[in-house]
């Protein structure tokens, strides 16, 4: 049994960054190896990374996820989306100019019994938008909403820019600003479809990545889409019965070849990055007895089922064999993967996370990292006065076991 509670810390509402620096890369920095703890402020991360080091991010860009609809009633409907439906695939239903399905969450579900919500953007200027939302069905606490726009010179995407709010994280307890559009985005997303950003990338400038790559770290790219699920607390005691949410991945061949050369040297921005790049060991097993599957997707206890006896190396090779045949340029899989407790790390050597919420499966995957003394730097980050969650301070996590087969 996994005692979720043996993960819990206090973490009061006064310790919870509500805003971010002035200057995203001011922000202090944890250094945690070998047992040993330092701090310093994030422009300096280029000290500590070794020489020759592949920084591995995730691209994804937060969509404006979040629409508030109104009944002539004066009823407030929230309309939260979450991922595709139809078209299933985030780019194509991003780009279509066609209704598209999302599941959902929504607030104030009671006040919907049917008919469809409008929301009309700049009704009184030369391009008015009016959206619609019909709500379909309903599987457990989310929901199919069908969405039609009356201005087919815009695509989805464009629909949520103007008629649609940054879903910021629900505990910093305020209404989305005009600068979190900025502040919120980390300065190298550009594949929309998040609801959640990746936040160990928020502390990253131009000027910082430009420092790194003169130092001779390299730096390559991948994308997992953020949902909902991220904030999803575990509420069973026994972590185990936690069911993890299933998140969609895309891995360039180029990612996959720049991991080939540089394995043993691997520095992950952040808990996206670590899921996405360790499911790769489990997808490469998988190609490993068939070439061809219907579908490339990580249970969530795969790393705990069976012998796993090939290599990483020979896991990877699998991966681009595999592009080779079916002549794509990415890898597109699904992974519900947790990293806990017990888990044996395949690819990631060092991390770059904030510090997260008590009792979550992020904080279960940091504790996996450096071989279960999360506590020690988290009490270490409580004394020291460092900001918690997505707007805090940053850590540098070196893995406490730095073998590779």
């Amino acid at each position: 049994m996994l005692r979720i509670s043996d993960y819990d810390y206090p973490l009061t509402d006064e310790r919870i960054a509500k805003y971010p620096l002035a200057q995203r890369d001011h922000s202090k920095l944890l250094i945690y190896r070998q047992g040993q703890i330092q701090e310093d402020l994030f422009y300096n991360i280029g000290k500590y990374l070794p020489p020759h080091s592949l920084l591995v991010y995730n691209n994804t860009r937060v969509i404006q996820a979040r629409l508030v609809f109104h009944k002539p009633t004066g009823a407030r409907i929230e309309v939260f989306c979450l991922e595709p439906l139809s078209p299933a695939d985030y780019q194509l239903s991003l780009s279509s100019t066609q209704p598209v399905c999302w599941k959902c969450m929504v607030g104030n579900l009671k006040k919907w019994k049917g008919g469809a919500l409008s929301l009309t953007i700049n009704s009184d200027g030369p391009n008015p938008l009016t959206l619609t939302a019909e709500l379909l069905s309903t599987s457990g606490n989310t929901h199919s909403v069908r969405f039609c726009w009356d201005n087919t010179n815009l695509c989805f995407a464009q629909v949520l820019d103007q008629a649609g709010q940054l879903p910021i994280p629900p505990y910093l307890n305020r209404e989305t600003e005009e600068s979190d559009k900025i502040t919120y985005q980390t300065v190298y997303s550009r594949i929309k479809g998040s609801v959640a950003a990746p936040t160990a990338g928020l502390h990253f400038t131009t000027q910082v990545l430009d420092t790194l790559r003169q130092a001779g770290i390299q730096t390559t790219e991948l994308t997992l889409h953020v949902g909902a699920g991220t904030f999803q607390p575990v509420k069973t005691e026994d972590a185990n019965q936690h069911v993890m949410h299933t998140e969609i991945i895309a891995v360039p061949r180029t990612a996959i070849e720049d991991i080939q050369h540089n394995i043993g040297n691997i520095v992950a921005v952040g808990t996206t990055s670590v899921r996405t790049l360790e499911s790769l060991y489990y997808i490469g097993e998988q190609l490993h007895d068939d070439l061809q599957p219907q579908q490339l997707s990580v249970p969530q206890f795969a790393p705990y089922e069976g012998e796993h006896l090939i290599t990483t190396t020979q896991a990877l090779d699998n991966i681009v064999r595999y592009l080779d045949l079916t002549h794509q340029d990415t890898l597109h899989a699904q992974t519900q993967i947790m990293i806990r407790p017990g888990y044996r790390f395949r690819l990631v050597d060092r991390m770059i996370t904030n510090f997260h919420q008590p009792k979550s499966t992020l904080l279960l995957l940091v504790s996996a990292f450096v071989g279960g003394q999360w506590r020690e730097i988290y009490d270490y980050a409580l004394a020291h006065r460092f900001r918690f969650l997505s707007y805090g301070d940053s850590s540098l996590l070196f893995r406490n076991d730095n073998t590779h087969d």
